[in-house]
């Protein structure tokens, strides 16, 4: 009975060392990418330059403090500085879904679209919530194209700018990409 708990315990030991250095291998393929930059929520301006527009709406939305059940369909600017006018990176396209009914809380599905440098017609997919009051929010990032095949990771948002009247605002993102 000793012999073949010994020889058990070796076979666990042996399989998990060949499990360990699969996931090292997988591992050393991997790269990892820090990105910054900055997210445009352009909402005035008219037709030609807003970059956002409402698609839907729930029966309480308007009366609602926190926009509740809004659809807001988006093709922001991705930008290299925080000014508008800074260097065009990439555009974020997708949507935000006011889901919070206490608080401010949106819910996230978007990619971002690169149109310049190294990453130029690649994409990230980014998804989660965005509890919009906190100082720093973190959604998942859950896929990529081109250079970011199998994209997996993280982005923290910061608001670096809000108008409260208009809803403009501009959203640092910081990125952290593991990758082929």
């Amino acid at each position: 009975m000793a012999g073949s708990s010994s020889s058990f315990a070796a076979l666990s030991c042996l399989l998990l060392a060949v499990a360990l250095l699969a996931a090292t291998a997988s591992a050393a393929g991997e790269n990892e990418t820090h990105i910054r930059v900055f997210w445009h929520d352009v909402v005035t301006g008219g037709p030609n330059v807003s970059t956002i527009v409402q698609v839907a709406e729930g029966p309480s939305s308007n009366a609602s403090a926190t926009g509740f059940g809004t659809v807001i369909v988006i093709d922001d600017p991705l930008t290299e500085g925080p000014n508008l006018t800074s260097k065009l990176l990439g555009r974020a396209q997708g949507m935000y879904v006011s889901a919070g009914k206490d608080s401010l809380s949106l819910m996230m599905t978007m990619n971002f679209v690169f149109v310049d440098g190294d990453y130029n017609s690649s994409s990230l997919a980014i998804l989660g919530a965005n509890p919009a009051e906190r100082k720093v929010r973190e959604m998942a990032v859950v896929g990529g194209t081109g250079v970011f095949r199998f994209a997996r990771g993280y982005c923290e948002a910061r608001t670096q700018w809000i108008d409260n009247k208009t809803g403009d605002a501009t959203v640092e993102y910081n990125l952290y990409v593991r990758h082929d």
